[in-house]
């Protein structure tokens, strides 16, 4: 997964080790453990170069594990993940994708490419603040809004 930055201020992009320990201190944050399990599922997670499903994540830890673990356990973590800020979810793919900056809190636009499955996400907090004060002007209440544009990606057109 790519990010690009469109709302004013740089945020550190973690990779690897130190992604680790930034998700583990942004779960801690949010009043969670950190256990083995779930340091298992993120460590799948932020192995995949794409979207990754619950069964993606389930067969790489499985396999890296020796042992059976079950997608029902994994939807569990990557719920928490999503709402602690570790990783988000592309509504459309049906897939996570590890968040490069779990200490930065911030609305995602994921550009996703129908050919090879690239995705892309880039803040723009000016396009989600819009969205949200439309929401809130027709009496609703938003808690995340999902923005996905799906087309193809510039290797790929």
């Amino acid at each position: 997964m790519h990010a690009q930055d469109h709302h004013g201020h740089r945020h550190h992009e973690h990779e690897g080790a130190d992604l680790a320990r930034a998700a583990q201190a942004a779960l801690e944050k949010a009043g969670e453990q950190w256990t083995s399990m779930r340091a298992s599922i993120f460590d799948a997670l932020a192995g995949f170069d794409k979207p990754a499903s619950a069964y993606d994540i389930a067969e790489a830890v499985s396999k890296a594990e020796g042992r059976r673990v079950a997608a029902n356990s994994v939807y569990r973590i990557l719920d928490l993940f999503v709402s602690a800020n570790l990783a988000r979810r592309v509504e459309s793919a049906n897939a996570y994708v590890a968040n490069a900056h779990p200490d930065c809190l911030h609305d995602c636009i994921f550009l996703v490419c129908d050919s090879c499955g690239q995705t892309t996400h880039i803040d723009d907090d000016t396009i989600t603040k819009s969205v949200r004060s439309a929401a809130r002007g027709a009496g609703f209440s938003p808690v995340r809004p999902v923005i996905e544009v799906r087309g193809k990606c510039a290797d790929c057109d």
